[in-house]
């Protein structure tokens, strides 16, 4: 931003509205005020913004990064009221309106937290310090290139037990990431192994899918948790139900009735938590890590903070006694709701109390493999598989991420092969003594 146009934005007779991350529900806000007499500031960590429910296409060389990232700036440049600071925030300060982060401090009248979820470890450092998570692009390039590194190191091993543990992939966490990625991994054995890798025998290569519960896709109806296991061991998904990782130490895993297995690859996706920031502490649930929200979102608390999505915890919603599930469709309506409600209180009216409207759920686990559910209509199969399609190309941010994606996924579709298959940057594990 020029001096010139900081002046122009500092000088705008406004109060100014802070809003942390810019995940579904804070670039909601954001872009539901521009034009609005509010002075906006959007600070996140990232330059940009991710569409997380495709990081998994991301991380098995389905897709590339840019087809479901979108530079922030691209976004707010016609916004003439709202500016953006790649920063990191270490706190906040309730009684200065002093957001702190490690660029400096903004003031601000208006705080809004949108600083999404982590992965959840549950307190295991160890489990923490050697598995892989796909919470970020980061993270989702460290899987990808593990993947292709360790296709590439099978190569190099006489040994059949050893050749096993290098292509020993396993996943923990049955719900929607867990069972997507499980599905994305069994069609490249299928696929790339089997017809790239022709010195490797692909059925060498296993996945194991690693839930506590008694069902993978709890969220789910139980008819469609069914059509989704039979569809992953129709692929040859190893599915372990009732079953704990307790530890992994880069090399094996223990699992709670005793039984090890020999892998070089753990990816957890068994669970996640409030990304919290400091200073609001009495407003924090200490078992979700997310801040305890009344019916319009404000902070439990505080006058001027407000949180949406992931990070906030609204027990009011009698529908919803423990709080929304944390997904992009409960972010999004939370931010749309409560623009509505800052213009309200602009005006001097009342602001409304939020009701979250449930669209429904689905994931898919393979080529014309999905389960869909929609209030009481439930069903598997090519439809389902195409209405998620259409359901994730359309929630792009950006019409050029749209293209990208249906151009990539059309190729995949005919010719049967994961086209991003670069290792850009090596992933290194840990070194053991």
């Amino acid at each position: 931003m020029t001096s010139i146009a900081r002046a122009a934005f500092d000088s705008l007779p406004y109060p100014t509205v802070i809003v942390v991350g810019g995940g579904f529900g804070g670039l909601e806000v954001v872009q539901r005020l521009n034009g609005k007499p509010f002075k906006v500031l959007l600070i996140d960590k990232q330059n940009h913004h991710c569409f997380q429910p495709l990081l998994y296409q991301v991380a098995t060389a389905s897709l590339s990064a840019d087809s479901i990232a979108h530079p922030f700036r691209r976004t707010i440049a016609p916004m003439d009221n709202v500016v953006f600071r790649m920063a990191s925030v270490t706190g906040i300060d309730p009684a200065g309106k002093h957001v702190h982060t490690d660029r400096g401090s903004f003031g601000y009248d208006i705080l809004v937290l949108a600083t999404g979820s982590t992965t959840n470890f549950f307190g295991n450092a160890a489990i923490e310090a050697e598995a892989m998570q796909l919470k970020s692009i980061a993270q989702a390039l460290d899987i990808r290139s593990d993947f292709l590194q360790d296709f590439e190191a099978a190569l190099y091993s006489d040994d059949e037990a050893a050749q096993r543990k290098q292509l020993n992939f396993v996943i923990v966490g049955g719900g929607p990431t867990g069972v997507e990625l499980a599905g994305a991994m069994a069609e490249i054995r299928k696929t790339i192994l089997k017809h790239e890798y022709r010195e490797v025998l692909s059925e060498r290569m296993q996945i194991h899918l690693i839930d506590s519960g008694d069902r993978v896709l709890k969220s789910f109806h139980p008819e469609n948790s069914a059509r989704a296991k039979r569809y992953l061991e129709e692929m040859g998904v190893h599915i372990r139900l009732g079953a704990r990782v307790m530890s992994f130490d880069g090399e094996r895993i223990a699992l709670n009735d005793g039984s090890t297995m020999d892998t070089n690859t753990l990816m957890w996706a068994a669970g996640v938590k409030g990304s919290s920031v400091k200073g609001l502490g009495a407003a924090l649930d200490e078992r979700s890590q997310r801040f305890k929200v009344d019916a319009f979102n404000r902070v439990e608390g505080q006058r001027d903070i407000y949180a949406v999505g992931d990070i906030a915890l609204m027990t009011t919603d009698t529908a919803w006694p423990t709080g929304h599930p944390q997904v992009a469709p409960a972010a999004i309506q939370q931010g749309q709701h409560l623009v509505k409600n800052l213009l309200f209180a602009k005006a001097g009216e009342e602001m409304k109390p939020f009701t979250y409207f449930d669209k429904g759920s689905m994931a898919t686990i393979g080529r014309f493999k999905a389960v869909v559910e929609v209030r009481s209509l439930r069903f598997g199969g090519l439809i389902a598989w195409l209405g998620w399609i259409f359901v994730h190309v359309m929630s792009l941010v950006s019409f050029r991420n749209r293209i990208m994606v249906l151009m990539n996924w059309a190729w995949k579709f005919m010719s049967w092969k994961n086209t991003i298959r670069l290792i850009i940057r090596p992933y290194v594990r840990r070194t053991h003594p």
